[in-house]
């Protein structure tokens, strides 16, 4: 039975895409489906930041450390990096300009002209290795990246870095000393491109179940879209807050507190701020504590994180010091929450509700919602469709519908998604069905309410703390070993992450890797969130199937219990 909730939701999202409503939408044809798109939103990021960037003006935006910008002064910092990227460093619209560095002000200044400039995007894991990075780099064949000292120096020794020029900027200085080396002595007149929904906007990789990082490539039509998508949810919830008596005041505020690289950081973090006037105050690096404070200093009104923030904040030593009641959302995403974490959140912060998102890299973000009363009811639930976007079905394995309750795989349509995987024309065809649906390899199905719940993954991947790990990938670094014959990765349940990777490894005859010897060699293979937090070393050649393939669900199940009673 729908609560009052969802029908308030409901009523208001049907007058808000009425005919002549905020949220109306047009069809988009696209896989031979009339896909709708939201009329007001302009067709290209550069078209976005130009119009709510002037709205909000002298409004703070970005809150650093000591610097604090404004709307209006991102936007110049943001042209004048775009106009130094044609006039100093030669770029073309569709050249892919990578991004390799932690968060900060300075970050987004150069994703902003990157955007602007018509370059795209490409967004390299901050937390990778030099091998790594390089692969990101040479996939999309980067002709720039811009980089901080850190990760510059990860790859300055690699000859596999082909063809990109590596520009190196500075964190926590104002944006024209940071980023002097990509502005150069560009004229303020250079002309910047005029760009469309059809141009290339992004460039985010995902960890599939097949080994190496996978660029997932976006139209700007696409990024505007879901970026307006969350929008979408802001205006709804805004109006509920309102009916209930108790609308928003002042600027919101919100902390960007995930890594930059993230689609949660890039599309309702970052640019959803700038359509809705959010101020940004950012923590290069998670602390819960340094989080309270600014949630008390800043007056932050909204959290997002991956799941283990929020509960981290409910049960810090030091909560009660700090006065975090401007915050009335503590929203997640990127892994499910348990559901005694959900009723502790609640219980501590009685104030604020839980919230909680499914997206994925691929769709840009946009999936379901599951607010406020709906989530403490149906903690298990990833909520419902997000209106008036997302067309969300469960398929069999030959792409048909099936009905409410059956499990199949959760698979969106909307006109938000990606357009595939650069240079990999077979994980396309396999990811984007003919009709348009994007089979997102997690099982799940829709109650008679239509709210969807996740069950299990048909994927070979670790979701720790919202960082998809592939564990083909992971194994293929630990049979880099000379001396391991066999090994197994799969996910181990965490309290603190969700899940993390462990592992189980036979070594060849006669030979013999201790766990210490197989850390540090995996650290010069693999980013650090990569490596397993348990390792159980083998007297026996693996299990095995009947197909001679090693046997992953008997040992995760088997090292699963190990963990569970504290082996």
């Amino acid at each position: 039975m729908a609560t009052e909730l969802d029908q308030m939701m409901q009523t208001i999202m049907d007058s808000l895409t009425a005919e002549g409503g905020q949220l109306a939408t047009i069809p988009y044809q696209k896989y031979g489906q009339d896909l709708p798109m939201l009329a007001a939103a302009p067709p290209a990021m550069s078209h976005y930041f130009a119009h709510f960037c002037a709205q909000h003006g002298d409004a703070e935006f970005l809150i650093d450390g000591d610097i604090r910008l404004s709307f209006a002064e991102t936007y110049a910092a943001s042209k004048r990096v775009a106009q130094g990227l044609i006039a100093h460093h030669g770029l073309q619209k569709g050249d892919r300009v990578g991004i390799a560095a932690r968060n900060s002000a300075n970050w987004i200044i150069n994703f902003f002209g990157i955007l602007m400039s018509g370059g795209v995007a490409t967004l390299l894991n901050g937390w990778w290795q030099g091998e790594e990075l390089a692969h990101g780099i040479n996939n999309v064949e980067c002709s720039l990246v811009l980089a901080d000292a850190q990760r510059a120096a990860r790859i300055a020794d690699l000859e596999s870095v082909e063809n990109a020029k590596i520009i190196i900027f500075d964190h926590d200085v104002l944006p024209a000393q940071g980023l002097a080396n990509i502005i150069g002595d560009a004229s303020e007149d250079v002309e910047l491109p005029a760009l469309t929904g059809d141009d290339l906007a992004t460039i985010l990789f995902t960890s599939g179940s097949t080994g190496q990082s996978k660029g997932a490539y976006s139209d700007h039509r696409g990024v505007v879209q879901g970026t307006f998508s969350y929008i979408a949810q802001t205006i709804m919830a805004a109006a509920i807050m309102t009916q209930r008596g108790t609308p928003p005041q002042g600027q919101p505020a919100t902390l960007l507190n995930v890594p930059l690289f993230h689609v949660t950081a890039m599309v309702p973090v970052l640019l959803q701020s700038v359509g809705i006037g959010r101020k940004l105050c950012l923590m290069p690096k998670w602390d819960a504590e340094n989080a309270m404070k600014l949630i008390e200093q800043e007056k932050v009104s909204y959290f997002v994180g991956v799941p283990l923030m929020s509960y981290e904040l409910a049960t810090h030593p030091e909560r009660h010091k700090y006065d975090l009641t401007s915050c009335t959302a503590f929203a997640a995403g990127g892994a499910p929450r348990p559901v005694d974490h959900v009723k502790r959140i609640k219980e501590e912060m009685d104030w604020a509700f839980p919230l909680l998102g499914y997206g994925l890299t691929e769709t840009n973000g946009v999936g379901c919602g599951n607010f406020n009363e709906n989530y403490m009811a149906k903690p298990h639930s990833t909520g419902t469709a997000s209106r008036p976007l997302v067309d969300l079905a469960i398929l069999d394995d030959d792409g048909k519908p099936l009905p409410d309750g059956e499990v199949g795989e959760v698979s969106i349509r909307s006109v938000c998604n990606f357009l595939g995987y650069w240079n990999n024309e077979e994980a396309t065809k396999s990811a984007i069905m003919p009709d348009g649906y994007f089979r997102t390899g997690d099982l799940g199905y829709l109650d008679d309410e239509g709210y969807l719940f996740i069950v299990d993954r048909k994927k070979d991947i670790v979701i720790r703390g919202g960082e998809n790990i592939s564990c083909i990938e992971v194994e293929a670094a630990i049979y880099a070993h000379d001396d391991i014959a066999e090994a197994c990765v799969f996910g181990l349940p965490d309290e603190r992450f969700g899940e993390v990777p462990g592992a189980t490894y036979y070594a060849k005859a006669g030979r013999h890797v201790s766990e210490e010897e197989l850390r540090e060699f995996l650290k010069t293979k693999l980013a650090p969130f990569k490596i397993p937090a348990r390792f159980w070393v083998a007297d026996a050649a693996l299990p095995k199937l009947g197909t001679e393939k090693i046997d992953k669900v008997t040992l995760r199940k088997k090292y699963t219990a190990v963990v569970e009673a504290g082996g």
